[in-house]
């Protein structure tokens, strides 16, 4: 299973958004990272990165991050091995981690639980998996005179920005830029790495969603629909014809990119979407999270130190609502650097 934020059109976007990308492979693995952070710490991201075929190319990649970390001045190194193998025996992922040097990160970037639909299965067999509402929708919801499109022109972007716009005076959240997201349609759609899907009543757009593709892979990434015909519920049957095209297209998994991991409550930012996702089908995957590998002890203690104090006075200034404020807050982060909106 390959992933949109380790490839090649990945690595192009992020060029076009001014970062500096650091990429390199070796036997049996392969990562790209941009380089993050400024005065209060520097540091290089691999967003579900390093890719490793074994523990032993996984340590080898680490090293290279490591390498690539010190030539441009970075702190630590901010890995993601959602696709690589870490693990020796019988020992946990986390102890894996651990036992390589690796810490815990202040703060999980990209989601740590996600689902995932298998698109080799046939086109029933996908459907069957759905819960029966939205296998109802997907085959009646011409009949309300709602109809889905496709395009990969980077100026019909807009279309969601308004939408977005809506959603985040309604909810209150803190969406991804205008400018991110028309970057990222200029930039990976001429690639074959975005589509845009658009819901529309009698003609007239009232929702879209833009998904990412890689080698095998479609993503589930931004999304919003007018609230004046919620109705309709034209969300659903939107999300399944982006995976039947999938499966079409030859991709083989579809992720829906973000659930709250099984027995949490409201405080998760990906609480509110889980429902929703989990009753298109697929299955639950857990990802080890974010994790920091330190380049420099000395700093990353400061750096980490710098953070801890930042939170602390954060939480003293807004008192008891204080916990409900970081939440809000690290999700609005995590959308902000992952650049996904689902609404």
């Amino acid at each position: 299973m390959t992933n949109i934020l380790q490839s090649k059109a990945w690595a192009d976007f992020q060029t076009e958004l001014g970062h500096t990308v650091v990429k390199d492979q070796g036997p049996g693995y392969s990562w790209q990272a941009t380089v993050e952070g400024g005065a209060t710490g520097r540091y290089l991201y691999a967003p579900y990165g390093p890719i490793a075929d074994s523990p032993q190319a996984f340590d080898a990649a680490l090293e290279s991050l490591k390498q690539a970390a010190k030539a441009h001045g970075c702190w630590f190194v901010r890995v993601e091995p959602a696709f690589a193998q870490i693990q020796d025996g019988l020992e946990t992922a986390e102890a894996a981690l651990r036992r390589r040097g690796l810490q815990w990160a202040p703060r999980q970037v990209q989601p740590g639980h996600t689902q995932i639909i298998d698109l080799t299965r046939d086109q029933d067999a996908l459907l069957k998996d759905m819960k029966s509402t939205n296998r109802n929708l997907h085959r009646n919801i011409h009949k309300k005179g709602v109809t889905f499109t496709a395009t990969t022109d980077p100026d019909a972007v807009s279309i969601l920005l308004k939408f977005l716009d809506q959603t985040a005076e309604r909810k209150n959240f803190n969406r991804q830029q205008d400018d991110y997201l028309r970057t990222a349609a200029q930039v990976l759609m001429p690639q074959g790495a975005a589509v845009l899907y658009v819901a529309r009543l009698d003609g007239e757009p009232i929702g879209a969603s833009l998904v990412y593709d890689s080698e095998d892979t479609r993503t589930y990434a931004h999304a919003a629909m007018d609230r004046e015909h919620r109705k309709l519920s034209a969300g659903s049957p939107l999300v399944v014809r982006m995976i039947l095209d999938a499966k079409e297209k030859g991709q083989k998994h579809f992720d829906l990119f973000g659930t709250a991991p099984e027995g949490a409550g409201p405080e998760h930012e990906w609480y509110g979407f889980t429902k929703f996702k989990k009753d298109l089908g697929g299955e639950p995957v857990e990802f080890p999270g974010t994790w920091d590998l330190p380049v420099s002890t000395a700093k990353y203690a400061a750096y980490t130190g710098v953070r801890m104090a930042r939170e602390g006075l954060g939480t003293a200034k807004s008192k008891a609502p204080g916990l409900l404020a970081t939440v809000k807050d690290t999700a609005r982060k995590v959308r902000g650097r992952s650049g996904t909106d689902q609404a």
